[in-house]
């Protein structure tokens, strides 16, 4: 089965770096309203700033997984090792996320204009790097 799947995903044509790149921020994009919106509503509920960033990046972070498997790298089936490696990897940039708004929010005083979503835009950029280096490279690699 895992032969089958293999001649399966290389049969598709492999969608070149630049259509990539752009399908890329496209969903990002996407994902990004996704993250940030329910960041705020979270927010503006009274929760913990660090559980509301947590779940936003889950949200966020599986609209993105999603379109990208099937729009921007061309990935109609999953198969437990790709999703294994997507479990790593969105495990491990969850963290960097998470760490990446707290600093940042540590480094900016406290009551400065847009300081939330200064962090917000640091934590997203980093992780959004890793991720597609990551997912280009290594979890949808053919």
């Amino acid at each position: 089965m895992a032969g089958a799947q293999l001649v399966a995903d290389r049969s598709q044509p492999r969608v070149g770096l630049l259509s990539q790149l752009t399908r890329f921020v496209l969903v990002g994009g996407l994902s990004a309203l996704v993250d940030y919106g329910l960041y705020q509503a979270l927010l503006h509920t009274g929760l913990w700033v660090h559980g509301a960033k947590a779940l936003s990046f889950v949200c966020g972070t599986t609209t993105a997984y999603l379109l990208n498997r099937r729009f921007t790298f061309t990935q109609t089936a999953g198969g437990a090792t790709r999703f294994t490696g997507f479990l790593l990897l969105y495990g491990t940039t969850f963290f960097v996320n998470v760490g990446m708004n707290a600093l940042v929010l540590h480094l900016i005083t406290e009551g400065a204009p847009f300081r939330v979503t200064i962090a917000w835009v640091f934590a997203q950029g980093t992780a959004t790097m890793i991720n597609f280096l990551m997912l280009r490279y290594v979890v949808f690699r053919r």
